[in-house]
């Protein structure tokens, strides 16, 4: 395989070298790949996402991208990019604000209407709310806007950092389709995220950032895992019309393929075969009005990466 990101002793300090927050970082990600960036706060991930992008000049090493420096116009051209903090123009439209980026980044003006409510359809953001203004937008609808213009011109090269923050479920299942469909179109995608279920469910390798070095690599496969106890957390007081809330639960799980354990409210647990599994158990939820507010598996193989990096608490 081809690298399409090279890191060679990457160092970046801050306080007139008195904070180091990156030390001597090398990794290579491959062409095609969903690499995932985890670690605890503080430990360098936004710095090395920085750097990756351009926007930050290392004290010594280096980033190569598809063979060239991270701010050449070319690598920029190809690059797609989702902040963890969207500051955008407020009074624009979201319609307005996805044609704007779609002119900066030079593409077909004669596309520009169609490529931009194919975008926004794509999110989930419909007419109404395309034509909204930006500042009276939710935090989740802001975070689908970010990636409609992340995705503009099929980038070959995407950085996502902390993509699912303030998402509700839809947009989680939403988030995950949309990246599988960018990976099997041969993007190589950077995820910097704290939410280690769906880093492990889309990413097929991932890298533990610790005290600004590169502490283990875990390979994943993307979407496989083993069978888990998913936990569903519910809208407090919640009951269904004209039936017992663990009677509906039960009933939907079984539509889906899994299996109904028990209801202590606001949670609600089952039994899933594997990732697949409980996308279709989370979709069948919402399809029967079930309110949920949050879903997450019991465990996760990445975890353990946190309790077993030098200095964790046991």
């Amino acid at each position: 395989m081809t690298a399409a990101i090279q890191v060679e002793g990457l160092s970046k300090t801050y306080r007139a070298g008195a904070v180091k927050a990156l030390d001597e970082v090398s990794l290579e990600v491959q062409a095609g790949e969903t690499l995932g960036i985890i670690g605890p706060n503080g430990a360098g991930k936004t710095t090395l996402l920085g750097c990756l992008l351009g926007f930050l000049t290392p004290d010594a090493g280096g980033v190569r991208i598809e063979g060239r420096a991270p701010d050449d116009l070319a690598v920029r051209a190809t690059t797609g990019y989702l902040p963890e903090r969207l500051v955008l123009d407020r009074w624009m439209s979201g319609r307005q604000y996805l044609g704007f980026h779609h002119a900066l980044a030079r593409l077909p003006v004669a596309r520009r209407d169609a490529d931009c409510d194919e975008a926004l359809e794509r999110v989930g953001l419909d007419a109404a709310a395309a034509d909204r203004n930006i500042g009276r937008y939710s935090r989740g609808m802001l975070q689908r806007l970010g990636l409609a213009q992340a995705l503009l011109g099929a980038p070959r090269i995407l950085y996502l950092d902390e993509p699912i923050s303030g998402v509700d479920p839809a947009g989680v299942l939403l988030f995950r389709r949309l990246i599988t469909e960018r990976a099997a179109g041969g993007a190589t995608i950077v995820i910097n995220s704290h939410q280690l279920s769906e880093v492990e469910r889309v990413c097929t390798r991932v890298v533990f950032v610790q005290k600004g070095r590169v502490q283990s690599m875990e390979t994943v496969r993307a979407g496989e895992s083993q069978a888990r106890v998913l936990r569903v957390r519910l809208a407090g007081g919640w009951t269904p019309a004209g039936g017992d809330a663990a009677t509906r639960l039960a009933q939907l799980a079984a539509e889906a393929g899994a299996a109904f354990r028990e209801l202590a409210a606001p949670d609600a647990r089952f039994s899933v075969a594997d990732d697949a599994g409980a996308t279709r158990l989370l979709a069948a939820l919402l399809a029967g009005g079930v309110p949920v507010i949050e879903a997450a598996p019991e465990e996760g193989r990445l975890e353990r990466l946190f309790v077993e990096a030098p200095g964790s608490p046991s």
